[in-house]
């Protein structure tokens, strides 16, 4: 609570409503949704390590583990070795010591990735992402007014962008809309943080979204809901937020048949 990095002052974080707002964004994914969920130790010399989206980008049976733009948070990238060589993905390291990425700038699409350029991730980082995942287009979008890509956007399902209404946001979707050869849906929403939901798409239920939940963000939780075709999970993140964290930044989410 007292560490953790965070752009801009604010109230403190509540210790015990963090937990327990995380205990509940796990118990959907693991008991409501029937995901395997592989929890990594907590590490109390590492005060961001519950952000584990930013130290790994998984996509199909390779694993890129990241190069976090903050020093603090580099060591990070142990644990989550450890674990993503348990499931015998592909593991490639970034080594560069002049690329910096953190997995909230990379937005997979299904189709292509783009890649924030942030205070996080520089150019270096997008080409190592690049090299990485060769069969997959990579664009770089410049990030202003946010500490990474996905502070104002993310799927929200199959071709769907999920968009904050600030001036940074839209013009981030503008630059990944020309950059792209393909046309996406957008939803946009009033608020940005309300923006970065996480879509599963489960055999067994079809498709899944959890976004912000209404007393938090009531504005852009009524775009949400005319969202008919989706399972909606609203997930409270009250406390992260405090410390910039959004519903994707806690999962590495990994499409893998696996006995964990």
């Amino acid at each position: 609570c007292r560490q953790a990095l965070r752009r801009a002052a604010g109230p403190e974080v509540d210790f015990a409503r963090a937990e327990r707002e995380h205990q509940l964004y796990v118990g959907v994914l693991r008991g409501k949704l029937g995901l395997q969920v592989l929890e990594l130790p907590a590490d109390e010399s590492l005060p961001d390590c519950v952000f584990v989206e930013d130290v790994a980008v998984v996509c199909e049976e390779t694993a890129l583990l990241t190069r976090p733009g903050a020093p603090s948070r580099r060591k990070e990238v142990e644990a989550m070795k450890r674990v993503l060589e348990s499931l015998n993905l592909n593991i490639v390291e970034m080594v560069d010591e002049n690329a910096t990425l953190d997995g909230g700038d990379v937005l997979f699409t299904g189709r292509e990735f783009f890649v924030g350029l942030s205070r996080r991730t520089n150019q270096r980082g997008a080409e190592i992402l690049a090299d990485t995942f060769k069969d997959y287009a990579v664009s770089t979008v410049p990030v202003h007014d946010s500490l990474h890509l996905k502070g104002f956007c993310s799927m929200a399902g199959p071709n769907l962008i999920a968009i904050g209404s600030s001036e940074a946001a839209q013009k981030a979707l503008k630059t990944m809309q020309q950059m792209s050869d393909h046309r996406y849906d957008k939803l946009t929403v009033p608020d940005d943080a309300a923006a970065n939901c996480v879509y599963l798409n489960i055999p067994s239920k079809g498709h899944i979204l959890l976004h912000r939940a209404p007393e938090e963000y009531p504005e852009s939780a009524k775009v949400f809901e005319k969202l008919k075709d989706h399972m909606l999970i609203p997930i409270a993140n009250t406390e992260l937020e405090k410390v910039d964290g959004l519903l994707t930044c806690c999962a590495v989410l990994i499409n893998k048949a696996s006995e964990l």
